[in-house]
């Protein structure tokens, strides 16, 4: 059996923390020694001569403080339709960042990097043609980004699922293709969950987080760690206050995870998020710190 792993998304730290010299410390100053990087922490467009450094900073205070990076993301900033553009050209360029993305990962020592598999317009997802070619399109980019990453020694890549159809990977049947079509990849192909997405206009078990867990916790190596409710995917903390109203009970987490029988590594990583706003702002870092005690109990690395 796998060991299951409480860690952080880089994302709880973009925008406030963001040197190198900060985020690693407060994460062992919270206890916690594993972390899914955020490229929006160095930004693979930048030259590479400044993520190289940056890179090295990061490994190096890593060290210091016992913080080991597990895979890297995309994030807030990268919330970008990618390789799920209507242009090919811009889908062309999006796969040349992917391969920055993928270099930047190789040298952090993370295990895969993805981010959300094609986000489409409004437009080319109600046009089933239109949507089918970009999806096709999305699995060769990723066997292409895979010869490379086969090539720079990463192990893996990754792909978020959603919540609804527009932005790809959010029913069970289109996952299942996609992991099915990127099966002969150079190299595997993993799902990155989030209790907060579920499918709410397919309803039944595509509405259910566990349902997810369940059945894809074999194809996962992360799992997005947020408190909320029904009616949206909140990014709430596992405060006293949010988890009277939110629906993400750990034990039921840790339950369904085990039931998949995983013989891997995987890591919940909080991915929490406080509106820049006064008075919210100066309680972000508490928030995390109250969701890291509450978790403590059903989690101890």
């Amino acid at each position: 059996m796998g060991r299951i792993l409480l860690g952080f998304n880089c994302n709880c730290f973009t925008n406030r923390y963001d040197e190198p010299e900060v985020w690693p410390r407060l994460c062992a100053e919270m206890g916690m020694r594993h972390v899914m990087f955020n490229i929006d922490l160095i930004d693979p467009y930048w030259p590479w001569e400044t993520q190289e450094r940056l890179c090295r900073e990061t490994l190096e205070s890593c060290a210091k403080h016992g913080v080991s990076i597990f895979a890297s993301f995309g994030g807030h900033h990268g919330h970008q339709h990618y390789l799920g553009h209507p242009d090919r050209g811009v889908r062309a360029e999006a796969l040349e960042f992917y391969k920055r993305a993928v270099r930047q990962t190789t040298l952090l020592g993370g295990r895969s990097f993805g981010t959300c598999f094609a986000i489409m317009t409004a437009r080319c997802d109600a046009d089933s043609a239109l949507r089918k070619e970009i999806i096709e399109s999305a699995i060769e980019g990723y066997h292409i980004l895979a010869d490379y990453a086969a090539e720079v020694g990463l192990p893996a890549l990754a792909y978020e699922m959603t919540s609804v159809g527009r932005e790809s990977c959010a029913t069970f049947e289109e996952n299942d293709y996609v992991l099915a079509r990127c099966s002969d990849m150079a190299v595997p192909m993993r799902i990155c969950l989030d209790m907060g997405h579920r499918n709410m206009e397919s309803g039944g078990r595509e509405a259910d987080h566990l349902e997810w867990v369940r059945r894809y916790a074999a194809h996962c190596d992360v799992i997005d760690c947020q408190q909320t409710g029904l009616g949206a995917s909140s990014h709430w903390p596992f405060t006293p206050e949010y988890n009277e109203k939110g629906v993400i009970k750990p034990a039921e987490i840790i339950g369904a995870i085990r039931e998949a029988s995983i013989s891997h590594d995987i890591l919940l990583a909080f991915e929490i998020r406080t509106p820049a706003y006064y008075p919210q702002d100066n309680t972000h870092l508490d928030g995390l710190r109250q969701s890291v005690e509450y978790w403590r109990e059903f989690v101890d690395e």
